[in-house]
């Protein structure tokens, strides 16, 4: 039986850049799958925006991210890559953190090298831990791989912001030959900064890309020109809710939304599942 990990080893075999809307909760995942996305991502930002109305600033807690990220796994069978901040304390709490993640049924979990407690990469005020710090993180991750658990280890830098764009490229160097499945240098500030990523980095690369952030939102066609594998979307699909909730609100200000923009009854109640549920419920019914 083919696990998440697998199945995101096979993906990222394959040629061509992997196109990755990302989610926060089990049904922003399930319309991701009902798409037809090979892969998603659980947005750190995005789950403490959902799950707590909060900013991503290390207030969601390991348990809450696992139970989070547990549900939207069973919601879906496309892989999931989890968010795992800075592994929630030392580095037996990282190995801790891969642990879980892969028992929640993640294929993939980011490990990063924010000093904690993290906060998103394209806001004010984050900082790094030193190299010796960060490569601590990444070898206990890798470890817990080694040691069982079936999950690829996500390694990501934040080290441009303080330390340039040369010292974010030999941290993501060194988690590659510690042993790390994918690198992520997060918030290069131009497409010549973004070029050197690939070329510079052995392993499958990560590109992040937040509307109205730090790096320029290039076109997928450019990021795969590059040599990028995988392009994430953070926020692309939280920013859309959002937006048509607080537009449906000020409709209620007024008098009633435009049904028009609504998803029909009958849509919503197929994709969140009512029509299979049906289904299974008559195979089971008793026989008059």
């Amino acid at each position: 039986m083919t696990t998440p990990a697998d199945a995101l080893r096979t993906l990222l075999d394959k040629p061509g850049l992997l196109t990755m809307p990302c989610c926060f909760d089990p049904l922003s995942a399930k319309l991701i799958h009902q798409a037809g996305f090979p892969l998603t991502f659980m947005s750190g930002f995005a789950a403490a925006a959902a799950r707590l109305g909060l900013p991503d600033t290390g207030l969601l807690s390991y348990g809450e991210i696992v139970d989070q990220g547990r549900n939207i796994c069973n919601a879906v069978s496309i892989p999931v890559i989890g968010d795992g901040d800075t592994g929630y304390g030392n580095a037996l709490n990282v190995k801790r953190t891969v642990q879980g993640f892969a028992g929640a049924g993640f294929a993939a979990i980011m490990i990063e090298d924010q000093v904690s407690p993290k906060r998103c990469g394209h806001v004010a005020g984050k900082a790094v831990v030193d190299r010796d710090e960060a490569f601590a993180r990444i070898r206990a991750a890798v470890d817990a791989r080694v040691e069982g658990a079936d999950i690829l280890i996500l390694a990501r830098t934040d080290a441009r912001h303080e330390h340039g764009l040369d010292e974010a490229i030999a941290r993501a160097a060194r988690f590659a030959e510690l042993g790390a499945d994918i690198l992520f240098v997060e918030a290069p500030r131009d497409a010549d900064e973004m070029a050197r990523v690939p070329a510079e980095l052995s392993k499958p690369c990560m590109a992040n890309i937040v509307e109205g952030g730090l790096t320029p939102a290039l076109a997928p066609a450019d990021l795969d020109a590059m040599g990028y594998k995988i392009a994430a979307y953070p926020l692309t699909l939280l920013a859309a809710a959002m937006q048509a909730m607080t537009d449906t609100l000020e409709a209620f200000k007024t008098g009633t939304p435009d049904e028009a923009a609504l998803m029909e009854f009958a849509e919503l109640k197929r994709r969140i599942g009512f029509d299979a549920y049906f289904e299974d419920e008559a195979r089971y019914a008793p026989k008059r």
